[in-house]
């Protein structure tokens, strides 16, 4: 499987997290929940994250799973230390850490950074989340996409 992540186009003085990642400054990246949700238990070492920044439609760095840590049923002093743990590869804005801190979490670490030249155009269909698990890229680019099927985003 491949996955789609959205990033945030905003972040701490006005850098976007995406400059982060194509810098390596940000190596993981975070997502929680009150309760299970995707990408947590999805995504595995080895698999490829391709980014997209929200508001765009351009997929424009891909990367290699590295490491994968997920958490369930946190407290709230667990979510502090490992949201901290992480930060010198999460890379948090103080806003960003208040997002995240949620009792499941999902925490993928990644290597090999690319970016996309030219990006790829990424065919928006309706009521997609911030991340998508798909067989291929292919399937959410403009051209060579398919209808966006759900079954591998449940549990």
């Amino acid at each position: 499987m491949v996955h789609l992540v959205y990033c945030d186009n905003v972040g701490k003085l006005g850098e976007r997290v995406l400059d982060k990642i194509i810098t390596e400054v940000k190596t993981m990246v975070v997502r929680g929940a009150a309760g299970r949700k995707i990408p947590h238990s999805r995504v595995f070492e080895g698999e490829t994250l391709y980014f997209m920044e929200k508001g765009t439609a351009k997929i424009s760095a891909c990367a290699s799973v590295k490491s994968v840590q997920n958490y369930m049923k946190l407290t709230e002093d667990e979510i502090v230390q490992t949201l901290n743990d992480n930060q010198s590869k999460l890379a948090l804005t103080d806003k960003q850490r208040v997002r995240w801190h949620k009792k499941y979490l999902c925490l993928v670490e990644f290597e090999n950074v690319q970016k996309i030249e030219p990006p790829l155009d990424f065919d928006r269909q309706g009521n997609m989340d911030d991340w998508l698990i798909i067989e291929k890229i292919e399937d959410v680019v403009v051209g060579t996409s398919i209808p966006y099927n759900y079954e591998k985003s449940r549990f």
